[in-house]
């Protein structure tokens, strides 16, 4: 048996037996054992399939070569297979390519004003908007966990959870769309508070981090320092008479987190443990890739925020994607939420550099 049919064999053989462990009723009685077989399982499933599919493909093209010595109506049959292989190997090469390990992963996007003042922050309060529309589009659930408004209703900061419904485990979830918004994101527009209408510059930082389980980081509580206050509305107004707003400092990083829109302390607590802890993972995996220059380019996470990297002009009603040199006149649409055009042509892009840096299966074929 060739090297690659002894790895197609084993992956088909781990999916096999992922199927009868997860068939096991004492499996989900440890539920974080459970999860890590589904996402395996969820993972092996499309490979599995195009690997049986691609040996069905090759047996059949073999059966119909041999018959069309005796009957030659099966040649026209054995061209047509012998065209489907290439496709079928391209498939079975992109869906072995290393993957980025949180695709299936939930969200934790925040929203930041930058320069352009008041502008910028309603700047961001339109980036809010935009994504809450997107996510609706794609049936996901959304909650805002804390902001700070500016005074004309903007946002100075803001943060914000986005969760695929059902506990399914998938390879195509938020973060393998959302991945790419990290950065600054530029508008140029006349503000609200330009008298003369000249169109001003102003930007935006996106910051998405996968949203991590409580096994993959461990928080030690003495690291902790956690203050409480009173929750505060537009204009800084208190809408809470009680100190149920909580602000979490991670001494050894300097990461500053806080929730206040729940209603009990404890509540606000656990929403920014989950960012904060969200922001470690990141954090640790961000230090791994610089560790690691090599993978560096490989890890969508690592790019530098400081770079802009999309542009949103009214006046033209024009997005430019500078990453991908995309470029559309539908602004007012993706604004309201259709960013997939936007999306699709960042993940084209990761997967065609992904596929030209990997030499894949070639072999598989023969």
């Amino acid at each position: 048996m060739s090297e690659p049919d002894a790895v197609l064999g084993a992956l088909l053989a781990e999916h096999a037996e992922l199927e009868s462990r997860l068939a096991d009723p004492a499996v989900h009685g440890d539920q974080p054992l459970a999860r890590k077989l589904s996402r395996r399982y969820a993972e092996l499933g499309p490979v599995a399939k195009a690997i049986r599919e691609l040996e069905s493909t090759k047996d059949d093209l073999a059966a119909a070569r041999e018959l069309a010595d005796e009957d030659p109506g099966f040649a026209a049959e054995a061209e047509e297979l012998a065209l489907r292989l290439p496709k079928l190997n391209d498939r079975l090469t992109e869906l072995l390519l290393p993957r980025d390990p949180h695709d299936g992963s939930d969200v934790i996007l925040e929203i930041k004003s930058g320069e352009g003042g008041e502008e910028s922050a309603l700047f961001a309060a339109d980036l809010l908007q935009m994504y809450l529309r997107y996510a609706e589009r794609r049936r996901w659930r959304t909650e805002v966990l804390g902001g700070t408004e500016s005074d004309l209703g903007g946002y100075k900061d803001v943060t914000l959870a986005v969760k695929a419904r059902g506990g399914q485990p998938t390879l195509e979830g938020v973060w393998s769309r959302l991945k790419f918004e990290g950065g600054v994101h530029r508008v140029q527009r006349v503000p609200v508070t330009e008298s003369q209408g000249r169109i001003h510059t102003s930007a935006a930082g996106v910051l998405v981090f996968p949203e991590s389980e409580d096994v993959e980081v461990e928080i030690d509580e003495k690291d902790l320092r956690v203050d409480v206050f009173r929750s505060s509305g537009h204009g800084g107004q208190s809408v809470n008479t009680t100190d149920s707003a909580v602000r979490i400092t991670h001494l050894p990083t300097g990461i500053v987190v806080s929730c206040q829109n729940e209603r009990s302390q404890l509540q606000n607590k656990a929403r920014a443990m989950q960012v904060l802890r969200a922001r470690l993972v990141v954090l640790a995996e961000e230090k791994a890739a610089a560790d690691a220059s090599a993978a560096r380019r490989v890890q969508v996470r690592t790019v530098d925020r400081s770079e802009r990297i999309r542009t949103y002009n009214f006046a033209e009603n024009r997005i430019a994607d500078h990453r991908v040199n995309y470029k559309a006149y539908n602004l007012d649409q993706v604004l309201a939420g259709d960013l997939d055009g936007v999306l699709e042509a960042l993940i084209e892009a990761d997967r065609s550099e992904r596929m030209a840096a990997s030499t894949g299966p070639a072999a598989l074929e023969k």
